[in-house]
């Protein structure tokens, strides 16, 4: 099973942290942003198998002629709404 790795750095200081939630790189990003006014970037190296399946079923663009409609992951109540 994969996990998640994000890398995120700072293209205006040395700042570069790794994690293995999506959320904790956002919260790390935001964090050294609105402390430093740095532009800070984020690069999404692996997901969880389980993430990636989630997207792919999704579709890039989450519209309903993107997904996979025999997908568990998806909610067809939702979609009539």
């Amino acid at each position: 099973m994969g996990r998640t790795r994000v890398v995120v750095r700072c293209a205006d200081c040395p700042f570069e942290s790794e994690y293995d939630r999506l959320s904790a790189a956002r919260t790390a990003l935001d964090d050294h942003e609105s402390t430093t006014g740095h532009e800070v970037a984020w690069e999404i190296e692996s997901l969880a198998d389980g993430v990636s399946q989630a997207g792919a079923d999704a579709g890039v663009c989450g519209r309903p002629e993107c997904t996979n409609e025999d997908s568990p992951l998806l909610d067809p109540e939702r979609a009539d709404r």
